[in-house]
């Protein structure tokens, strides 16, 4: 006997008192500033606000590979944004991205700042600002462009659906979780058919739609995320996991990796970035905090 009692929407919705789940203290059915918080600036052109999660993570591995390949004016000071404590709702925060969401960058190198905000829109920029990791030619940059978008439009699920209802809800939901996991498992499976034809995502070259694909897909396939690797059976997708464990091995994406981290190994954990030696001194093991 099902003692469930149903849900029946009322004409107009009000807002719980508590949403309940992990991000419940932050969630809100309004946008804007919650207080006055002028943001710090570091002394290099692109000041980056983010946090280790996914889509920080596609930044910080841009901006690490840019430095890897030479071009010094992609320095950048990373300052942690602890989006529990709902420090993304300060006014200079939200000055930079209106929808207070990391990450948020500002590029101060010419003689207006620029805010660029959403990942795959911060990593045009950054590729176009420095004409690398993204191809010029038309069919291939129209590949590439095509993949970033994918992810931009996919990734939704895999953490705010499937994320959400099986690692965050307040109670499981089987119908939310086989909803969403089949969708995941899906979108796993267009990435594994696609790079069965290729070394890379969109095409024969590293680009920004492996950076951008590699925080949420690549480490899914490695079974870092939701502790869901089990669960949707991720080794099965054998492209998948193969262009994840060469991405890993990269410098730049060890390091990207690191960067605005709040989690894990403390020696993996470099909350804030200002200078390249700070990878060597300034993890929280050696802060001792």
């Amino acid at each position: 006997m099902n003692d469930t009692i149903p849900y029946i929407p009322p004409k107009v919705w009000t807002p719980p008192e508590s949403s309940g789940g992990r991000f419940a203290n932050i969630n809100r059915p309004v946008a804007g500033a919650t207080h006055d918080k002028e943001l710090p600036v570091g002394k290099h052109p692109l000041q980056l606000y983010s946090l280790g999660t996914p889509n920080g993570v596609k930044v910080t591995v841009m901006l690490e590979e840019l430095l890897a390949a030479g071009h010094s004016g992609a320095e950048y000071d990373a300052w942690l944004v602890r989006i529990n404590e709902g420090q993304q709702f300060g006014s200079g925060f939200v000055a930079i991205n209106p929808n207070s969401k990391i990450p948020a960058l500002l590029d101060q190198s010419g003689p207006q700042p620029v805010r660029v905000f959403e990942s795959g829109a911060i990593l045009l920029y950054l590729a176009e600002k420095f004409d690398a990791f993204v191809p010029t030619e038309r069919a291939a940059r129209a590949e590439c462009l095509s993949w970033l978008f994918w992810q931009m439009g996919s990734a939704p699920y895999l953490g705010g659906g499937f994320g959400h209802f099986y690692a965050y809800a307040p109670e499981k939901i089987r119908y939310a979780i086989d909803r969403y996991a089949m969708e995941v498992k899906r979108q796993m499976d267009v990435l594994d058919r696609r790079l069965a034809e290729v070394p890379y995502v969109a095409g024969e070259s590293y680009t920004i739609a492996d950076m951008a694909i590699w925080p949420w897909y690549g480490q899914l396939a490695k079974g870092l995320t939701y502790e869901a690797g089990e669960f949707l059976q991720v080794h099965t997708y054998t492209n998948v996991v193969r262009w994840a464990e060469r991405l890993y091995e990269r410098p730049a994406v060890r390091r990207g990796r690191m960067v605005n981290r709040v989690q894990g190994d403390p020696a993996s954990q470099l909350h804030e970035r200002h200078d390249a030696s700070d990878f060597e001194l300034r993890t929280q093991d050696k802060l001792g905090r």
